[in-house]
């Protein structure tokens, strides 16, 4: 899963003081917050008048990017009333000491390199309705009734999905027939080090290092867009809406991190481009929990997280007034985010900035899904049991989905099987860099270990696909879903087409399938090889709960049975 911001910011409303604080060392990148979109101008101004430059401006929030010595200024620009707060970003025009990028963790459980394939005698039929020659792999789409739903609503072209992820490669064979690369935007730009010359990105692989619009470095948001909507074509994979139109709305850095000002940028624009549903598998870094008076935490770095909470609130209530579905993974730290544990990896970014904190639940906030207007989706494997990584719990949870729990089926031939995981689409050139596929496409006996899998078309395209696990993998089945509904029950609007963002998540919940905490109720992993911090306790009833929440998503039921909860 699935984060910005950076360095050290001020204090809100400081009083100006009697002499400005000097300026000086390298141009780095800040972001700033206006106190609202009000006092945009004057914080423009207030940037100038500190000695930095505008860079760009997000009108919807208030959220300006400048450039700037990297001493003294966000002091300076902090004094103005008309600024919510300021953060150091990056300084610009560093270079990789390697090139070895670095990949942050919890993206995605990773597990399963090397694991011994689920046994022959055990594989699924195929099914008795159409389906893509790989699809008798897929277990996540079997267990929402895509499959079936796909005999009644396969999607609606004028429905557009936003990917706010790493990227999307449009042209995958399973994804370009409904990739959209005219809305496509990518928001970020390659952090080869941080300030510290860590190696983050690693080398920018394009001029400028700002990727094409229809690239994918990491590969994490490919396989989202396939469990989302790869086509329904006669190859590889299909997808749970496979006639949608897909959109790379790009916030996240090549090595996974997602920061505040591209996934700021992100939601406005999805927003403003008409998307109707947005797949957000992702934290906003640095901070697993932003919390706004941490005693753990500086005064600097407890304003920055103040300037997170409130820019991303800001734009998640832009894009549901606009009509987006906000549909987030609920995270892979196997905690209650109503109860949540110690946090020891934040700040992510830069790196050595890590320091253990407690978590106030009444002052912490895990984002974007403990933000408004939120679906949050945990995760379950093969035999439903909650994924042993999946957070859970009342306080934030909607419904659950297919996320992959690799450790499923333990006394069974199935345990510890890639197959247990999601199986979706791979960028070539992530494989190629990886290892698992070579110069001419073959796949490497280390790809095979890991279970890259290639298709070939008689025309002579050819696609990968790798296994993943996460909520990261849920959240799109549950997306996927959302996207039907709207094909289903949208109407012709203002001249697009769309349905409420309230109208889909009651659909969404009311048509999931109601799924009753195990017995007993608190359930352990150790047996699974995990330790007693994965023990979980589910609390609630079969119509709601902290495991499952309303129920898992039921693609068949959504599009055949909906109709009943928008009324």
């Amino acid at each position: 899963m699935a984060v910005p911001l950076f360095g050290a910011i001020s204090a809100v409303a400081v009083p100006v003081a009697s002499a400005q604080p000097a300026l000086s060392g390298p141009a780095t990148e800040f972001t700033v917050l206006a106190k609202d979109v009000q006092s945009i101008g004057t914080a423009q101004q207030a940037i100038r008048a500190a000695g930095g430059t505008v860079l760009e401006t997000n009108t919807a929030v208030g959220l300006i990017k400048a450039s700037a010595p990297a001493t003294g200024f966000a002091e300076r620009v902090n004094a103005n009333r008309a600024v919510f707060g300021a953060a150091k970003e990056r300084v610009i025009g560093t270079a990789p000491k390697d090139g070895s990028p670095k990949t942050k963790p919890d993206a995605v459980e990773k597990e399963g390199a090397g694991a011994a394939a689920a046994p022959k005698a055990a594989a699924k039929k195929a099914q008795p309705i159409k389906t893509d020659p790989l699809d008798s792999q897929l277990w996540g789409q079997q267990a929402v009734r895509a499959d079936l739903a796909h005999t009644v609503q396969r999607g609606d072209k004028r429905v557009k999905v936003g990917i706010i992820d790493t990227g999307v490669d449009g042209s995958h064979p399973d994804i370009a027939p409904n990739f959209d690369l005219a809305d496509s935007r990518n928001f970020t730009k390659d952090i080869p080090t941080d300030v510290n010359g860590t190696v983050v990105d690693g080398p920018c692989e394009f001029r400028g290092c700002v990727d094409p619009a229809d690239h994918d470095d990491n590969g994490h948001g490919t396989h989202v867009a396939g469990t989302i909507g790869a086509a329904l074509n006669g190859f590889g994979v299909s997808g749970v809406a496979p006639n949608v139109t897909l959109v790379n709305v790009r916030a996240g850095q090549d090595s996974g991190f997602f920061f505040l000002q591209p996934t700021i940028d992100a939601l406005t624009y999805a927003g403003d481009a008409g998307i109707d549903v947005v797949n957000m598998s992702f934290y906003t870094d640095p901070w697993l929990y932003n919390c706004t008076a941490n005693p753990a935490d500086s005064a600097a770095e407890q304003a920055e997280q103040r300037t997170i909470i409130e820019a991303t609130s800001r734009a998640l209530n832009y894009a549901y007034r606009k009509g987006v579905t906000s549909v987030v993974a609920l995270g892979n730290q196997h905690t209650d985010l109503g109860a949540p544990q110690p946090d020891t990896t934040s700040p992510d970014y830069p790196s050595t900035s890590t320091h253990p904190r407690t978590i106030d639940n009444a002052t912490c906030l895990n984002l974007p899904v403990e933000g408004p207007h939120t679906i949050g989706v945990s995760a379950f494997g093969p035999s439903q049991a909650k994924a042993d990584y999946s957070n859970y719990g009342t306080e934030q949870i909607s419904v659950s989905a297919p996320g992959g729990f690799f450790r499923d089926g333990f006394g069974t031939p199935w345990y510890r099987t890639l197959q247990n995981e999601i199986l979706s689409t791979y960028p070539k050139n992530v494989g190629v860099a990886a290892g698992n596929i070579d110069a001419d496409g073959n796949i490497t006996p280390a790809g095979t270990t890991a279970g890259i899998q290639k298709a070939t078309a008689a025309d002579g395209r050819v696609g990968y696909y790798q296994w993943l696990q996460g909520t990261s993998m849920a959240t799109p089945h549950a997306t996927g879903v959302a996207a039907l509904i709207v094909s289903q029950y949208g109407k012709p609007s203002h001249g697009g087409f769309g349905l409420s963002p309230d109208a889909v998540q009651r659909v969404l919940e009311g048509s999931a399938s109601k799924i009753a905490c195990p017995v007993p109720r608190t359930v352990d992993y150790l047996k699974e090889g995990r330790d007693a911090t994965f023990t979980a306790t589910c609390v609630g009833d079969p119509s709601f709960n902290g495991f499952y929440g309303h129920g898992a998503v039921d693609a068949y039921s959504a599009v055949t049975h909906g109709s009943q909860y928008l009324k």
